[in-house]
């Protein structure tokens, strides 16, 4: 399967304006890779640049897009929602500007009892600007 065609919002229980991310660009169980360019509209986006708010859920967003692809591609089940349960050792280098494409890597580090761990980078180009460990923890409800 090509990765790039699938489209992004099957993969996601967000909808817009908020899904902050563009493509899947990268999936195996061990590391989910997506990008996505800094548009203009976007809801984090202030005076031309996306906030760290923007990029803390662009890295949730990935870690969706990876949950989304297990569910209906391997397990052939529904989306589910998923929630920050905790970030730790975030550090923002910078915010990227609009124009800019953000590609965002997230290796899981390990899931147990419906909990994700995981270590995300986010670089712009080679540059690092995001680093950051999240846990996600999933729901069994289904979107709406």
């Amino acid at each position: 399967m090509e990765l790039e065609k699938i489209d992004i919002h099957e993969l996601l229980p967000q909808r817009e304006p908020f899904v902050m991310i563009g493509r899947l660009c990268h999936f195996d169980m061990a590391m989910t890779v997506t990008a996505t360019e800094i548009a203009a509209d976007n809801l984090f986006v202030d005076n031309g640049v996306f906030s760290p708010s923007g990029l803390i859920e662009n890295i949730a967003q990935t870690c969706a897009a990876r949950i989304g692809y297990v569910n209906k591609y391997i397990l052939k089940k529904g989306i589910k929602i998923g929630f920050i349960g905790a970030i730790r050792n975030l550090n923002i280098r910078r915010c990227p500007a609009v124009g800019e494409t953000i590609v965002t890597s997230i290796e899981t580090i390990e899931e147990i009892f419906g909990m994700t761990l995981v270590k995300a980078i986010v670089k712009a180009g080679e540059e690092i600007i995001a680093e950051s460990e999240m846990k996600i923890a999933l729901s069994d409800a289904e979107p709406e």
